[in-house]
């Protein structure tokens, strides 16, 4: 059973873990660094749908099957599935689960919603009350680009601390080893930023937050960790996520720290701006090359620690600030 360690931690008891994994990304996501560790590449961005929507619950639906394939059991064997996205009321999971028969449970924590079902998923094992329980998340270029900007015809330039929204998704079967250790539950917190394309700018202060609270809970200093992983504050909000944990809490994360946004692209090269981002774009680094890096040994202890910005897509749009979360888990062996 989960035990409150601190003011913000739950240790598992039980120490649920990730049974099986499996990562969907778009052709893009595919020529990047990790490109050799996804389970599928698909180069048509629609899917073979009639929108970049249904093309989203599509990455999504084929995600979760493949992840519950590779855990050798069946869609009936999953008592719970928790799972989000940036689409409005979550309509891209829904739709991507409403042919599965899986109990669903809708979630929204922008970009780190990829952390906060897998914390939520872990918890419900950890409990009983779900005996297997999938934690999934998607997101798509075209249909965020769509949702929260300006049409894709529209050709706006992009300025430079502007992230890309990942055409990709990624499910976790949980029941065992990696295991998930514990879960920090995010506060929201508000810097007044209001750029909308400086999204990293605005998630750095809650990635702070979430990693001060869980390293004092659990009384753990960086150095003990493999990799402390944020997901997805791209090269602007990585480098200030450092400084202020440098100067606000004197603690230095720079040996230890990686960004998924800064893993799944080659920025110098793809035209990504500032780094990845999206919900899809953390659950495709973790539920790849994160999970074989731990069942190989060669990582052992990780924290990842979601991040994301809770604007819509009209509160900039009335002078609203963008509030942001981060959520972390910690993935042991």
């Amino acid at each position: 059973m989960a035990e409150r360690i601190g003011k913000y931690t739950l240790k598992f008891g039980n120490r649920p873990g990730i049974i099986a994994s499996a990562a969907i990304v778009g052709s893009k996501e595919g020529n990047g660094p990790l490109g050799g560790n996804f389970d599928e590449i698909i180069t048509d961005g629609t899917f073979g749908e009639k929108t970049w929507e249904k093309a989203e619950s599509a990455f999504q639906h084929r995600a979760v099957v493949k992840a519950i394939e590779k855990s050798g059991m069946t869609a009936a064997d999953i008592d719970m599935l928790m799972a989000g996205d940036l689409l409005s009321q979550c309509s891209g999971s829904a739709f991507g689960a409403r042919d599965l028969g899986i109990p669903f449970v809708g979630l929204y924590g922008a970009c780190s919603t990829m952390a906060l079902s897998l914390a939520l998923a872990a918890l419900s094992v950890d409990s009983g009350a779900a005996r297997i329980a999938a934690a999934a998340t998607s997101s798509h270029f075209c249909s965020a680009e769509k949702q929260f900007r300006t049409p894709l015809e529209y050709g706006g330039q992009r300025p430079p601390t502007a992230q890309w929204t990942a055409t990709a998704a990624g499910c976790a079967v949980i029941g065992a080893s990696p295991h998930i250790e514990a879960a920090t539950f995010g506060r929201i917190t508000d810097y007044g930023v209001k750029d909308a394309n400086n999204m990293g700018a605005a998630m750095a202060p809650a990635a702070c937050s979430t990693i001060t609270a869980f390293l004092q809970d659990t009384k753990t200093q960086p150095e003990d960790l493999d990799l402390i992983l944020t997901g997805d504050l791209g090269y602007v909000g990585s480098t200030l996520l450092r400084e202020l944990m440098r100067k606000q809490e004197h603690i230095d994360i720079t040996t230890c720290h990686n960004d998924c946004g800064l893993m799944l692209y080659r920025l110098n090269e793809q035209d990504v701006n500032s780094g990845g981002s999206g919900c899809g774009c953390s659950a495709a680094v973790v539920c790849s090359h994160i999970v074989s890096e731990m069942r190989s040994g060669r990582l052992n202890k990780v924290l990842f620690v979601g991040t994301g910005a809770l604007l819509s897509a009209v509160s900039p749009l009335q002078g609203e600030t963008v509030p942001s979360i981060a959520h972390a888990v910690l993935l042991t062996n």
